[in-house]
């Protein structure tokens, strides 16, 4: 422990502790740009908006922050105030990166979930034009076990539907064609027996008989908010590392660091 000026300043292992949680905390928020890219990926790439890319500014400030927290440890080690101050601006900036990227979802919710349903419209009008958009569709579809964007029918209007037929009267009532991401299983979903277009009759086909839309803006809200909440949280902890930076810099001025006593 060390007295300056009168003031007691903890040891060198308590305020170096203090800073490797502080580290932790940007390891956590590029935890979460990670965690957000990985699973975000698909959906923001059938969006028709182009907003700020929230997980790429995390997972960007959460590695500067992880980065620069060993400046923090530096500064502490070797009672630079300069260098202390320097961290704190530092996280004054990725403190305001994270809370525009946490919360830029919460504000635009509304804004994202037309860019979602356009998107979705767009990729199922242009299956046969865009091979990434057109992959990332099916994987969605797949994945949440939906079909088109408010429903099977938005395939009655695409390019898609023109070149295969998509819906054509049977002996038993009607067949229709849908890409294989739409049924239930992986292959033959090519001239599916319809016996009724409600949604009884469409699950007994093996058609996945919702759409894409409301499960994606269900999801993507539920993210949205689970990352929003986070960075909330870790940015009070941010608010304490810059406090505690710029208390011991002011503490630690050139002349006063070499009076410090060790007992």
């Amino acid at each position: 422990v060390g007295v300056v000026g009168g003031g007691l300043i903890t040891s060198h292992k308590e305020v170096g502790g203090g800073f490797c949680l502080f580290w932790a905390a940007g390891l956590a928020i590029f935890t979460l740009g990670v965690w957000a890219q990985i699973s975000l990926a698909d959906y923001m790439l059938l969006s028709a908006n182009r907003y700020p890319n929230a997980p790429l500014i995390l997972l960007t400030t959460g590695a500067a922050i992880t980065a620069w927290g060993f400046l923090g440890c530096l500064g502490v080690a070797a009672n630079l105030p300069c260098v202390l101050r320097a961290y704190g601006f530092f996280q004054l900036a990725a403190l305001t990166a994270g809370l525009a990227a946490g919360l830029s979802g919460l504000f635009y919710r509304e804004d994202i979930a037309g860019g979602f349903r356009s998107g979705l419209q767009r990729a199922v009008a242009g299956y046969t034009e865009d091979e990434g958009r057109a992959d990332a569709l099916d994987s969605l579809q797949r994945a949440l076990e939906c079909c088109g964007a408010d429903g099977w029918r938005d395939w009655l209007t695409s390019d898609w539907a023109i070149q295969h037929m998509t819906f054509l009267p049977s002996e038993n009532g009607t067949s229709v064609s849908l890409p294989d991401s739409c049924c239930v299983r992986r292959k033959g979903c090519k001239n599916r027996p319809l016996l009724s277009d409600d949604i009884e009759g469409v699950a007994a086909a093996r058609i996945h008989p919702h759409g894409c839309f409301r499960k994606v803006f269900s999801l993507v809200n539920d993210n949205v908010f689970h990352i929003a909440a986070t960075v909330l949280g870790l940015a009070f902890l941010q608010i304490g590392g810059i406090a505690l930076a710029c208390l011991l810099a002011n503490k630690l001025t050139p002349r006063q660091h070499r009076r410090v006593v060790a007992h």
